[in-house]
């Protein structure tokens, strides 16, 4: 049995539904999309969490979902398997909008039932460009992400997720480890994820000693190895 496609979306600005965490990211996003998008997105809520997502989604029944990967809760596949299961709003397409584009949260994501990945450098015209091609049924990639998505479904990669030292990290810390290994400074990732220096090196500090690592140096080749960079 072929799986029932969304209903085809009526004319008018694109329905939205902003779902991060970080307050300050929401409403960067909305004023940029007011500002690039002005007559084609439509903000109608925000969400910072699982919960949160679920019932704006129930509720306001949007178009498309902006869905961060990483969310309290469960993550932005919990979002979409919650959604899924009450059959609140079986119309709605959903496209992650993350600061990871490691091959995992790409893969995990489209497989819980995104239509699209973009990450976070995105400008403003090109997520409306990007929402309004998952509204109307396209797929989205990031040029980089398309090709682990490719990779993935035809069996040439093996999904990071199923790595034990992986698993060891919580959300956060797979975060500011992808940063780290890239060679972003304490600063900079500071900056990139809305927390303070503080708060990065205890991160760096746990995701060392849960991996048996001991420098940012074998971390990267540690994250390499990996197909995490």
């Amino acid at each position: 049995m072929s799986e029932q496609q969304p209903a085809p979306r009526a004319a008018g600005p694109v329905a939205i539904v902003i779902v991060d965490d970080h307050a300050m990211f929401r409403r960067g996003v909305r004023a940029e999309l007011e500002s690039a998008g002005r007559g084609l997105v439509k903000v109608l809520a925000e969400a910072a969490d699982v919960d949160e997502a679920v019932a704006a989604v129930s509720t306001h029944h949007p178009d498309v979902v902006l869905l961060d990967v990483h969310l309290p809760g469960g993550g932005g596949a919990e979002v979409m398997r919650r959604v899924a299961a009450s059959g609140a709003s079986p119309d709605t397409r959903y496209l992650a909008l993350s600061v990871s584009d490691a091959a995992e949260d790409v893969i995990g994501t489209i497989r819980g039932g995104a239509r699209g990945y973009v990450t976070k450098t995105i400008t403003g015209p090109e997520l409306v460009q990007a929402i309004g091609r998952v509204a109307e049924g396209d797929a989205v990639f990031s040029p980089r992400l398309a090709g682990f998505v490719l990779d993935a479904f035809s069996g040439s990669i093996a999904v990071a997720a199923v790595d034990e030292d992986l698993d060891r990290l919580t959300e956060r810390e797979r975060e500011v480890m992808r940063l780290i290994a890239r060679g972003y400074a304490y600063k900079e990732v500071a900056k990139e994820l809305f927390i303070s220096i503080k708060t990065v090196e205890t991160h760096m500090s746990s995701v060392l000693r849960k991996l048996q690592l001991s420098s940012r140096h074998e971390l990267t080749r540690w994250a390499s190895d990996r197909r995490l960079l």
